[in-house]
């Protein structure tokens, strides 16, 4: 056994026993400190009874983390170099047979072991501490995501290359064993939590075997098709499991992130995963989260949007992760950037939607975190310093906000910097205050239109305050008035007092916040046409239970008119005229699923919130799945409405007109 493996050894042992003894001491105590169920089976049943998104990260809103690994070495195209250098006549392939020579006798473990390029060149993942001599300081990078404003924070543990960055036994390709000879993943956990940060694990390794590798020849050696995803299906499920249980004893995470392809997997895999993790946490005596992007659910897991997320508020809590650079995940030469702005406003954006961005930044292969990144996460911590108050801690309200500019509307969408007629909204947790965020100075004078006299009654509205320069620092507001058209707030000036990425305006109430109404949406029957086709929302008359709604062309029968029942918080059922029955999405979260109608049972999958999007469109969003009405693209009288997740599609839009 080598000293490595000794060490790692002996950290394991004392990891279990510690988790032993304070699972012992905690359980003779009366209470537990993380919620959910004491213990967890492999079953959906079972593990569906996690809480998805625990408190402290409903209230941690940003967080940071990054791709740097072995291919952050070859600095070209992005982090998919491993698989696309074996695509003959891909770019990467080109590069590397230039620079390197032919993957057949240069492959890609050559980065891990080292060798030559052809220049003579030693190119090596080995980043060495600067208390070595190095560029690497995990402690620098810490405060670095504490100054950034970030909550929680962690590495890419392993990425879709199948190399471990930490002292693994069932995987020989690993930090320790190879390169810079560290335990890495230990050397940002420990930095990272020294900051009073939670620890957030990206775990990539379900494309490893399951596609990414897919030009690389068959390999001759076990060791080799370990790393090259070659072992066989069954081999390489066990190794996945093998590598997340690993990551869960010895580094206690508080998030597990996982990357696509897990619905490829065997379902008992999945399941025993989410149930060890849960129970090892209740062991620890603490909330976590795994977060997914396919093959979990979100009753215990929250979903992840990669680089987006969705047009208006959805439920239940979500995550984007996004990058700080368009063009890659990891650093590579000539790299370039998101404006402050863009990424700033995308948060402000995604908060007031009720989730959190995840930023992954793109450090350079000697642990080099270039500067143009620094200058971004620390133009975003100063805005939390100063403002964050309109963030942290923060839920979503009756509206995520107003303006021109729209943002999300599914994953790959592109970050935007919004305009001085942009507001968001965020809400204090006891419903109390209101911060009204402006993506610009707004001038002399703040319009908020969502607060005009039609929809939100403010006689308990007690002041309104600008949130100055400094945190704390506050000036008030005492001149405005409200009618139809909104509520209008006297500003200072017409020139910005300061500067500032966006500004905040908070509204305090004596007691709560009141219900916000649907404003100009009338209370008799109405026809629900579709922005796409003109296509009225349609019950086709007497039908069964449980019958698909449909679409057809206006022509006043009572088949095509609905009533929009106020329930309160938002919330509304959609009653049809001729039949009583309701609008029902019938629990199915699926893209595509057939929203229906049944008799009123007071359910979730029967209660719907308006987001308006402005000019008279309004998204139509199932309490109960979080997706909304969809016209499908369909042009034909008599097809079928489906559900689809909320975005920038007129599909996806409707208008509500009094008959």
């Amino acid at each position: 056994m080598s000293a490595s493996s000794f060490q790692f050894s002996r950290r394991q042992l004392l990891a279990t026993a510690a988790v032993a003894t304070a699972a012992g001491v905690l359980k003779a105590g009366p209470a537990w400190a993380n919620a959910g169920p004491q213990s967890y089976t492999a079953s959906w049943s079972s593990v569906d009874q996690h809480p998805p998104a625990a408190e402290w990260f409903q209230d941690a809103k940003f967080g940071i983390y990054y791709h740097w690994g072995v291919f952050s070495v070859p600095a070209f195209a992005n982090e998919w170099y491993p698989r696309n250098m074996y695509n003959n006549g891909s770019n990467e392939n080109n590069h590397h047979k230039s620079v390197y020579g032919d993957p057949s006798v240069w492959p890609y473990h050559n980065f891990i072991n080292g060798a030559r390029d052809k220049a003579g060149n030693w190119v090596q993942f080995a980043p060495k501490l600067k208390s070595s001599g190095g560029n690497f300081d995990p402690d620098e990078w810490a405060q670095l995501f504490a100054d950034a404003g970030a909550r929680f924070a962690g590495p890419v543990a392993e990425h879709h290359d199948g190399y471990s960055m930490w002292n693994s036994r069932v995987n020989e390709w690993n930090s320790v064993a190879t390169g810079p000879r560290l335990d890495l993943l230990r050397l940002h956990a420990d930095a990272i939590r020294g900051k009073g940060l939670k620890l957030l694990v990206a775990m990539h390794h379900t494309y490893n075997f399951t596609g990414f590798y897919q030009w690389v020849p068959a390999q001759s050696t076990t060791s080799l098709k370990k790393l090259y995803g070659q072992l066989g299906f069954a081999d390489e499920q066990q190794l996945w499991y093998d590598k997340l249980k690993e990551v869960i004893d010895g580094y206690q995470p508080d998030v597990i992130w996982q990357d696509f392809n897990l619905s490829r997997l065997d379902e008992s895999r999945r399941l025993a995963f989410l149930a060890y993790y849960y129970n090892q946490a209740v062991a620890w005596n603490k909330d976590v989260v795994a977060t997914y992007k396919d093959g979990f659910n979100t009753r215990g897991e929250v979903f992840d949007y990669e680089r987006g997320g969705p047009a208006a508020i959805q439920n239940p809590y979500w995550l984007t992760d996004d990058s700080i650079s368009s063009s890659s995940w990891c650093y590579t030469v000539g790299i370039g950037y998101y404006s402050l702005n863009a990424m700033l406003h995308s948060l402000i954006d995604r908060v007031s939607k009720n989730g959190n961005m995840l930023l992954n930044i793109a450090p350079m292969a000697d642990g080099t975190i270039p500067s143009g990144q620094r200058s971004i996460l620390l133009g975003i911590g100063d805005y939390l310093k100063r403002f964050g108050e309109s963030i942290y801690a923060t839920r979503a309200w009756a509206i995520y906000g107003e303006g021109p500019t729209q943002m999300g509307g599914g994953s790959f969408t592109t970050p935007r910097a919004g305009t001085n007629t942009d507001i968001r909204f965020t809400r204090s947790k006891d419903n109390t205050v209101l911060y009204a965020t402006v993506l610009g100075w707004p001038g002399s004078t703040l319009h908020i239109t969502t607060l005009g006299a039609n929809r939100i009654n403010l006689s308990n509205l007690a002041s309104v305050q600008l949130l100055g320069s400094s945190a704390g620092q506050y000036t008030t507001l005492p001149n405005r008035t409200q009618d139809g058209s909104g509520l209008h707030i006297s500003m200072p000036s017409s020139n910005a007092p300061f500067s500032a990425p966006a500004y905040v305006v908070k509204l305090t109430f004596n007691g709560q916040i009141p219900a916000l109404g649907s404003g100009g949406t009338p209370t008799g029957y109405v026809r629900i046409a579709n922005v796409a086709t003109g296509l009225v929302l349609d019950s086709g008359g007497n039908v069964a239970s449980g019958s698909n709604l449909k679409q057809w062309n206006w022509d006043g029968s009572t088949n095509l008119q609905w009533q929009l029942v106020d329930l309160g918080g938002g919330w509304y059922r959609i009653v049809n005229r001729t039949n009583g029955m309701v609008a029902d999405s019938w629990g199915n979260t699926a893209n595509g699923a057939n929203a229906r109608q049944s008799a009123w049972n007071g359910g979730n999958n029967q209660q719907w919130r308006l987001n308006d999007l402005g000019n008279g469109r309004y998204q139509i969003v199932n309490r109960g799945t979080g997706t909304s009405l969809d016209g499908m693209g369909y042009t034909t009288a008599g097809s079928a409405v489906g559900m689809w997740t909320p975005n920038n599609s007129t599909n996806n839009q409707w208008t509500i007109t009094g008959v």
